[in-house]
């Protein structure tokens, strides 16, 4: 792991393959740490020609940590939204694109090919409308416009979330019970739910960093973000966007809008995938990625419906 310091602040990379190959830059989504990018997706993606790099998002892991700002109230956030109201946030999805794009600088990358999913997603949307000059490809997964007509989550999936797990340092099994439980709910029943890898991450996530107020201040990030759609249309990189179709964090609708909001895109739905990416679906979706970073031909959907 590397420590960069960029737009102020420090992320944690790491990278695979050779320095001297195209780049793909992997963003992470809501919570999550780089290490969700796991190293046999990072390593098969570097033996086709690339060099892999992934990063902590701010306030996740082993990036810095905006612990001066308490967490929002969540209340007064939805009340100053539904009034038309743009509340004061410690940082927006904009500052984060701004990470991701400080970190290429530090690395000495003018262009990468980039890749997020779910809230990482809407990150690398918005890097690739607003700094179009740095984004050789856009590849969009399980992710979302920002739409307000667009169906929400399942409102058990929406409790479970937003109900805090206990502190896995005084009840790791608690805690361990509670986050397995979500990500089963939220990971489709298309594929068997590994629940040996998923502790296996939580519990390195929790040895990295854990820190919900940081989760709780991203949600803000996305909360202020709005309708993206105006955006999405102004994106001119190659466009692939990748949804499960049993997801019922961030119904499929939302990826057939991203793939609509955005000029060319191709969409590629993946029967039965849901707001997870199992081991048994990482060889398909890196060969999606590969074919838009390669403008290969591949069977996708330029238009969804």
């Amino acid at each position: 792991m590397n420590i960069a310091r960029s737009n102020g602040i420090e992320l944690a990379w790491d990278s695979f393959g050779d320095v001297t190959d195209e780049a793909i830059l992997l963003i992470s989504g809501l919570g999550t740490q780089m290490i969700r990018w796991t190293i046999p997706f990072c390593e098969h993606l570097a033996a086709a020609g690339y060099r892999v790099i992934r990063f902590d998002n701010r306030d996740t892991g082993c990036s810095t940590h905006f612990s001066s700002s308490p967490p929002p109230d969540f209340g007064a956030l939805a009340s100053a939204l539904m009034a038309g109201r743009r509340p004061q946030v410690p940082y927006t999805l904009g500052d984060m694109a701004v990470d991701a794009v400080s970190l290429l600088d530090t690395l000495g990358i003018a262009k990468a090919h980039v890749v997020g999913r779910s809230m990482g997603g809407m990150i690398a949307q918005v890097l690739a409308s607003d700094h179009p000059d740095r984004v050789l490809s856009l590849t969009s997964i399980m992710s979302s416009t920002g739409n307000p007509a667009l169906p929400q989550a399942a409102p058990d999936v929406m409790a479970m979330m937003m109900t805090p797990a206990p502190d896995p340092a005084i009840d790791q099994q608690g805690f361990l019970a509670a986050r397995l439980a979500f990500a089963r709910r939220i990971a489709g029943i298309g594929y068997p739910f590994n629940e040996d890898a998923h502790r296996t991450v939580l519990l390195e996530e929790v040895r990295r960093n854990h820190d919900p107020d940081g989760v709780a201040r991203q949600i803000a990030g996305m909360a202020v973000a709005g309708d993206r759609r105006s955006r999405l249309a102004t994106i001119t990189a190659p466009t692939l966007v990748i949804h499960g179709t049993d997801d019922p964090l961030i119904p499929s609708a939302c990826g057939q809008d991203t793939a609509l909001s955005i000029p060319n895109a191709i969409y590629l739905p993946i029967e039965g995938m849901g707001h997870d990416l199992p081991g048994e679906l990482e060889q398909t979706v890196i060969k999606a990625i590969c074919s838009m970073t390669k403008r290969k031909n591949f069977a996708g959907a330029p238009h969804p419906t």
